[in-house]
């Protein structure tokens, strides 16, 4: 099993350690429900070093990657470096390989992808990179903390003072760099935060300067309930390369403005678009029980979909789930639970925002 660099850290702050694609991870550091209102309230941070980053460059990295991936990088240039495009990485199938961020870089693009998808993704990057004048470079050589909550910016004024009304103005999926570290306004969390990418000599030394500003470590278990209140796609969940962009509230990351573009899995991904059979939905539980994955979902004694993810949510006081279903479905559903039926409202996503309660009911 292998270990991010704060493993020592996470040691000392008496994390519960677990698998999780491959590394041992914290999943909490004693209260998840606890670091969940942290997150919403101040402010947290996670190690998420387990993610990939690997840097494209060279003279066909544009080309390259407006034909790998399915929004166009072509936007990135209009707004400037540090710009960030969030993405599908489709097959010819038009399913889902993995969804993931580029940033423009000075030297080309930077792509953050999951942990889970490490194999499949390194391979399919490479395998198309045959056909262009690309160099890749997987950065094992450095970690990455994403610090989230309403007080995660203005905690960076105690670290670093002299770009802190620089953090504070950064405009979403923007990022500079300083230092060696790369500063990015993204998150997983439905709250406010950076995402930071700090060379693994440095990492140790930024983690112990977040807690002395008054961030507190938190697990991947709080990261889970976090993103799914805000809505969030999880891969091998909400998606994976079965699932296409249609199925899973994903068809805003396909760029088709520039009719000329080709990219992978696009004229299967046109199909889709003209006979949408599935749609994600949120679920807020009535009845009795807790939202899992894979409950199944009727309607009048009709099964029309499934629960990809479910949990307590801890914002809310009350279980809720996204869900793929049936494209007409509407109105009154029900989900099986050990045996039982029981009662779920269809509400829209995200469910939570800024800490602010934001879904609404689906009416009849």
């Amino acid at each position: 099993m292998q270990q991010t660099i704060f493993i020592n850290k996470h040691k000392a702050a008496n994390a519960k350690l677990v698998e999780f694609c491959g590394y041992e991870m914290p999943i909490n550091y004693g209260s998840q429900i606890h670091e969940h209102e942290m997150v919403r309230t101040d402010a947290g941070m996670f190690d998420v070093s387990h993610m990939v980053i690997t840097d494209v460059s060279g003279s066909d990295s544009r080309s390259y990657l407006r034909y790998l991936i399915s929004n166009d990088v072509a936007k990135l240039e209009k707004i400037g470096i540090g710009k960030a495009l969030y993405s599908a990485m489709l097959n010819h199938n038009a399913g889902i390989i993995d969804d993931l961020i580029v940033y423009l870089m000075p030297f080309g693009y930077r792509i953050v992808s999951n942990a889970g998808t490490r194999d499949k993704v390194t391979k399919w990057l490479h395998e198309v990179a045959q056909n262009y004048n690309v160099q890749l470079s997987q950065r094992n050589d450095l970690s990455i903390l994403a610090v989230q909550g309403p007080n995660a910016i203005a905690s960076f004024s105690h670290i670093v003072p002299e770009i802190s009304e620089q953090l504070l103005n950064l405009k979403p999926f923007t990022a500079i760099e300083h230092q060696d570290v790369f500063y990015a306004r993204t998150g997983y969390t439905g709250e406010d935060g950076l995402e930071v990418i700090i060379p693994n000599n440095k990492a140790e030394l930024f983690w112990d300067n977040l807690l002395k500003a008054g961030v507190k470590p938190c697990g991947l278990g709080s990261r889970d309930t976090l993103r799914l209140e805000a809505g969030m796609n999880l891969y091998g969940h909400e998606m994976d390369d079965s699932i296409n962009p249609t199925q899973c509230n994903m068809e805003w990351v396909v760029d088709l403005k520039d009719e000329t573009r080709d990219f992978i899995g696009k004229a299967k991904y046109l199909e889709f678009l003209k006979n949408k059979s599935q749609k994600l939905v949120g679920l807020v539980m009535q009845g009795r029980g807790v939202l899992r994955g894979e409950q199944k979902i009727y309607q009048n004694d009709k099964y029309v979909g499934v629960v990809t993810s479910g949990t307590f949510s801890p914002s809310l006081k009350q279980s809720i789930a996204m869900a793929r279903v049936d494209s007409n479905v509407s109105g009154n559903l029900t989900v099986e639970i050990r045996g039982s039926f029981e009662k779920v409202l269809l509400v829209s996503i995200p469910f939570v925002r800024f800490n602010k309660k934001v879904y609404q009911i689906i009416g009849d």
